[in-house]
């Protein structure tokens, strides 16, 4: 595997970001947020007004203009690529469709063995030129002391889409696949690991200093079945991608009842919920596994005093430990006010570190 052109600069110079990732002194928490770049935004409003998502996904100055919106307006620590997970199922042979309302959808669900063979190993440099060009042009446009963040679903989630064709309330043909016709779903597992792999892997070749992982939907497994079913494959996937140069960030819901078996994965980064508290967290996890997160993304609806205590009892529990970056425990929601953000993010940068 090929190291990003970054992976070898000196350790000062990278952006308090990254140094956080790797459990290494910053100078202060580096904040950034799940689906920062959206509807919440007037100006990204603006250009999708002009244009359909998928084809503001596919026009790589576009989403590259998109991705530096909220770290023009707000001074977030990370940018992450306006993208969509399923972009990588389209490129392996899936028909998807991406409604305004309902979600993105898989046309064609997966059924039975034979339909794998609609399904194939994309080039990302072909299939995804659309993504790792929009990489570029970020990394050309995007200040040094900003990381830049790539990301992908996760080879469970991307399973749940296939199998059900979109989200679903309880997942059961997902976890009929898994659990009757166990050589089929690791088939397909073992073609979504190695399609997440590569994928991430181009993102870092194209500029990404450390990537995200998704997985989304592995908050409707018991523990026992996330052992069995996932478990495995996020190890396998996080041992091709040791190599890349980059820090990989997990993302799931369901932390607090997944939480020593995600530690099991190798992400230097957990990202946490907001059903579990912080400092709680950090105590199961011990020194060593760097985490962000975790404020529930409602509470960007609270009043600005009640907003701001929220936030700086979580800075509290997780700056006690090094290795913290302030997130939302999951995706900024559409109807979020402006005002809330800024004070998040300036709470956050004016959070003083205890020596």
């Amino acid at each position: 595997m090929t190291k990003s052109p970054e992976a070898g600069r000196n350790a000062s110079a990278e952006p308090r970001l990254l140094r956080a990732c790797r459990l290494e002194p910053v100078d202060r928490i580096p904040v950034w947020f799940m689906r920062q770049a959206g509807r919440y935004l007037p100006e990204y409003r603006k250009v999708r007004e002009q244009v359909p998502f998928l084809t503001l996904c596919k026009t790589p100055d576009l989403a590259a203009e998109v991705t530096l919106q909220p770290v023009e307006r707000f001074g977030m620590d990370g940018a992450v690529l306006f993208s969509d997970i399923l972009l990588l199922l389209e490129a392996m042979g899936a028909a998807v469709s991406f409604e305004e309302e309902g979600g993105p959808k898989v046309q064609v669900p997966l059924n039975e063995e034979k339909d794998l063979e609609r399904l194939g190993l994309p080039d990302p440099e072909v299939e995804l030129r659309f993504m790792m060009d929009a990489i570029r042009s970020v990394r050309r446009s995007l200040s040094p002391e900003v990381a830049l963040l790539g990301f992908s679903g996760a080879p469970f989630t991307l399973a749940t889409y296939l199998v059900e064709g979109g989200s679903s309330r309880d997942f059961r043909r997902t976890k009929i696949l898994m659990y009757r016709e166990p050589r089929v779903f690791r088939r397909l597992m073992d073609l979504l690991v190695k399609a997440v792999a590569e994928c991430l892997e181009a993102q870092v070749r194209a500029g990404a200093q450390a990537v995200q992982v998704f997985d989304t939907w592995a908050v409707t497994l018991s523990p026992g079945d996330y052992r069995t079913y996932v478990l495995p494959f996020m190890q396998e996937l996080l041992g091709r991608l040791k190599g890349i140069g980059a820090p990989v960030l997990h993302f799931s819901l369901g932390t607090s009842t997944l939480l020593e078996s995600m530690a099991e994965i190798g992400a230097q980064v957990l990202s946490l919920d907001w059903k579990i508290q912080m400092g709680a967290a950090r105590a199961r996890l011990g020194e060593r596994q760097a985490v962000q997160g975790n404020l529930d993304p409602s509470a960007l609806f609270k009043l600005p005093e009640a907003l701001e205590a929220e936030v700086l009892n979580i800075l509290r529990e997780g700056s006690e430990k090094p290795g913290y970056i302030f997130n939302l425990g999951h995706g900024i929601h559409p109807a979020t006010p402006l005002e809330s953000v800024y004070r998040v993010v300036e709470t956050v940068r004016s959070f003083r570190l205890e020596p």
